[in-house]
């Protein structure tokens, strides 16, 4: 009589284990292969894996196909434009598109882009296609094969020049009281 009540408590936690690893195990899967890289994530998903610059080690994959990859510092990298990436890039992904990204901008003469979306057409036409708010920008395919080398940089792009301009600005209220 007294053992039913330990069958049960038994079976409760078994069962919460069993729930506990199943949600677990979902939620840090990193693709439905075994992948070894952000590159091959990339290529089974139909886009080129020169999208992500040389070097990443560390990156997620969601069931869901949110993800993020984390590179070592902030970095530039050029192609036909410059592309910026931050620390932490993230977004979702699905078959031939990444949108909802954070952490990428492209920069178009002078103005640095954030980078909303990426696409690719699928049958491929050989063009991918970058949405950065109200324009896209396309480029050919081919320059996005391999994974290029990325500069490392201290600042955010839009913060270069700035320290000259804040100097102007004061150099013209210092001179302001010099002069009286």
């Amino acid at each position: 009589m007294f053992s039913f009540p330990y069958v049960t408590i038994n079976f409760l936690l078994l069962l919460l284990l069993l729930l506990l690893i199943s949600t677990s195990s979902s939620a840090t899967s990193i693709s439905s292969s075994n992948t070894t890289s952000i590159y091959e994530v990339l290529s089974e998903n139909g886009l080129p894996m020169g999208l992500f610059p040389k070097g990443v080690k560390e990156f997620a994959v969601g069931n869901d196909g949110n993800f993020w990859v984390h590179l070592d510092e902030a970095c530039n990298a050029k192609f036909e434009n410059e592309l910026h990436y931050d620390r932490n890039v993230s977004g979702h992904l699905s078959f031939g598109m990444i949108d909802a990204l954070t952490g990428l901008e492209a920069q178009d003469l002078f103005l640095w882009l954030r980078v909303e979306s990426i696409r690719v057409d699928v049958p491929s036409t050989g063009m991918i296609y970058f949405n950065v708010g109200a324009a896209n920008k396309s480029f050919r395919l081919s320059l996005f094969e391999t994974p290029p080398d990325c500069v490392a940089v201290r600042s955010p792009p839009q913060m270069q020049g700035q320290s000259g301009r804040l100097r102007y600005k004061l150099d013209q209220a210092t001179s302001g009281r010099d002069v009286l």
